[in-house]
C-alpha cells in the first residue's frame, strides 16, 4: 500500500518595495511592485518605543540611512525592519 500525501500549499506573497524616498521629518514615501505607494510616518512608532535600538532612529541622520534590500525597507543591515503588510497599510505600530 502506498500513501500519497498532497503537500501542495499556496502562499500569498506581499508585493515588495521597489523604491523609497525620504520626504521630511520621519516620513518616507514607499513604492511597491504592484504599483501602489504609501506615505508612511514613523515618528509615533519611534517616539513610543522604549527600546534603545529603536529610539536611536529618532536621530534624523540615522533615520535617513534606510536601504531597500530584497524588497524590504530596512536600516543598518536589518537592525530595524517592518513587515511588508504593515508598510502596505501605511501604518506602523
Amino acid at each position: 500500500m502506498k500513501i500519497v500525501e498532497d503537500t501542495h500549499i499556496e502562499y500569498e506573497i506581499e508585493a515588495g518595495i521597489t523604491s523609497a524616498s525620504y520626504i521630511s521629518d520621519y516620513r518616507i514615501s514607499v513604492h511597491f511592485e504592484d504599483g501602489t505607494s504609501k506615505l508612511i510616518d514613523f515618528e509615533t512608532f519611534l517616539s513610543k518605543s522604549q527600546h534603545p535600538s529603536i529610539q536611536k532612529y529618532l536621530n534624523i541622520e540615522k533615520f535617513k540611512q534606510f536601504k531597500i534590500i530584497n524588497g524590504n525597507l530596512n536600516w543598518n543591515n536589518y537592525d530595524l525592519i517592518f513587515p511588508l503588510s504593515d508598510l502596505k497599510k501605511g501604518t506602523i505600530q
